[in-house]
């Protein structure tokens, strides 16, 4: 009997051979130093740091500026609209004239959705530049 209580015998009353043992690795040590170089890298600012952080930091800018151009065309715009329009101002929904219901009440939920596409936008370049570090 085997220590776990199973007979490991064949049929014929012979051993069983055991199965091979196999090599489990957790982490491939030539990965490892390769993204130690390029962390080194990143903190001693050197040529390829320097791309790779101001790479990063043109694409964080460029989604930033992307997104505050929307929020200043949409704040700047309806006023706008409704001064050039006024009769889209005379509009009432739900007992409310639109201008209000735009201006003081929808445009929250929008600022909202602008802050976690900004937020999502930030994260992504983040995790893009990662995976450029550890290749």
């Amino acid at each position: 009997m085997s220590p776990e209580g199973f007979d490991i015998r064949g049929r014929l009353g012979e051993v069983a051979p055991r199965p091979r043992r196999k090599r489990v690795v957790l982490a491939d040590r030539r990965r490892t130093r390769q993204v130690a170089r390029t962390i080194m890298e990143l903190e001693e600012q050197n040529s390829v740091g320097e791309v790779l952080v101001t790479s990063l930091v043109k694409a964080q800018l460029r989604s930033a500026l992307v997104l505050t151009g929307v929020v200043v065309a949409v704040l700047f715009g309806l006023p706008v609209l409704f001064w050039a329009v006024p009769s889209i101002g005379d509009l009432e929904v739900l007992g409310v004239r639109l201008p209000w219901l735009l201006l003081g009440v929808l445009i929250y939920p929008f600022l909202v959705l602008i802050g976690y596409l900004c937020t999502r936008r930030a994260e992504r370049h983040e995790r893009d530049f990662l995976d450029m570090v550890e290749k």
